[in-house]
């Protein structure tokens, strides 16, 4: 008998009619080995985009921003055509902010978490097998260090197995440096100097924050 989590999922593929499309979003040849981050700067380190078939992260403390470049991720992925979907550990992404970013909503698979990072991690290895997503991430950046401590030795070595040669990229949203597979990156992000991460003025601080980001993250290519 399947399991719970697994039945849920199940229903919620069959809810948003990702169950009949998720092999079905077309693939250019211009994507098929990278996934465009659609952020241009980081783009074009990356020779056009994270690599499919692999597990990538991206890093850094709060106000970094982590959530901006994930979000521009998933829109661009969307943009595409592609389904995407996010295991959302600690129920912080806000559907609104991401709408407002550009992200097709009805093309997201939402998996919400209250903090269960072993039930999150079922989830995220259950979304992997279920094939055909265009980009999968994983959000763990708030979770505490003890709770990732409790995830298996092997967790992120069967995770990049079970996308190897998928048109699958993964990617791992945290606070710090936690899994790639060998063809993946660590991009690692660092607060705007310019921006207080206190209190945003409104939208010119927003615009400024936006502006940073897209020169300041770096690549790191090795552990």
């Amino acid at each position: 008998m399947p399991s719970a989590l697994r039945v849920e999922l199940e229903s919620l593929l069959r809810a948003r009619q990702l169950d009949r499309t998720l092999t079905s979003a077309p693939w250019s040849d211009t994507t098929r080995d990278k996934a465009p981050t659609g952020i241009a700067p980081l783009d074009r380190t990356l020779g056009g985009g994270i690599a499919r078939g692999h597990l990538s992260e991206v890093v850094g403390p709060r106000s970094s921003g982590r959530t901006t470049v994930l979000c521009r991720m998933l829109a661009a992925a969307a943009h595409r055509g592609e389904a995407v979907a996010l295991v959302d550990t600690s129920d912080r992404f806000d559907p609104l902010s991401a709408d407002r970013a550009g992200l097709d909503l009805s093309k997201l698979l939402w998996v919400r978490e209250t903090g269960n990072a072993l039930r999150a991690l079922k989830a995220m290895n259950l979304v992997l097998q279920a094939g055909g997503f265009g980009l999968v991430a994983f959000d763990l950046a708030d979770v505490h260090a003890s709770a990732l401590r409790q995830f298996p030795l092997t967790t992120w070595m069967r995770m990049a197995r079970v996308i190897e040669g998928s048109q699958t990229a993964a990617l791992v949203i945290a606070s710090a440096r936690l899994a790639r597979s060998p063809g993946g990156v660590t991009i690692a992000l660092e607060p705007a100097a310019n921006v207080s991460t206190a209190q945003w003025a409104g939208t010119s601080d927003r615009a400024r924050f936006l502006r940073a980001i897209d020169l300041r993250p770096r690549v790191v290519g090795g552990r």
